[in-house]
């Protein structure tokens, strides 16, 4: 399903010079109906601000980026981030934040593959407890399932659908053995 497609982490230089190709993801994702922290629309300058700032924290060290890119177009076609910087009684845990996947490559196995790259990082980077939230009954609530990934819980109106409208979120967790 993704043999065209390569998952790899960004330095915070490819991040920068990334950040068109990020923006049109997640303007793709928030316009499509994703409840991603962003309402719509979402300009163009915003998502670049947003992912200007992921950038910087991938440069100090805090977070993680990987994108799917499409061995063929050279396309980023998805992404996803691991929050490596945590409270000091958590430093076996990361996040795991806005896994996007554009529109046009959905149903195509990109998800899950970014989920396992995310969970070698995290592993690779020490960490032995993942969490994340998502919309409750959306598509990424089956996929994490699917990917061995444990519901916490739900939380009702935790956030705004893009066009308005509260949704309510599910919490994951995974743990990771230690490396």
């Amino acid at each position: 399903m993704t043999e065209s497609i390569t998952i790899r982490p960004l330095s915070p230089q490819e991040a920068k010079e990334h950040i068109g190709a990020l923006s049109a993801v997640l303007i793709d994702c928030v316009e499509g109906g994703a409840s991603v922290s962003f309402m719509s629309p979402l300009a163009q300058e915003r998502a670049d601000a947003f992912w200007r700032g992921v950038a910087e924290g991938v440069a100090a060290g805090e977070r993680i980026l990987l994108v799917a890119q499409d061995d063929t177009s050279g396309q980023i076609v998805g992404t996803v981030q691991i929050v490596l910087k945590q409270p000091e009684n958590q430093p076996h845990r990361a996040d795991i934040a806005k896994m996007l996947v554009h529109g046009q490559a959905r149903k195509r196995g990109i998800g899950a593959a970014l989920m396992r790259a995310a969970e070698d990082a995290a592993q690779t980077a020490g960490k032995t407890v993942l969490v994340l939230d998502t919309v409750t009954g959306g598509d990424a609530e089956r996929l994490y399932e699917r990917v061995g990934w444990t519901k916490s819980g739900v939380i009702p109106n935790y956030a705004l659908w893009p066009k308005g409208g509260f949704c309510d979120t599910t919490v994951f967790y995974k743990q990771l053995s230690a490396s």
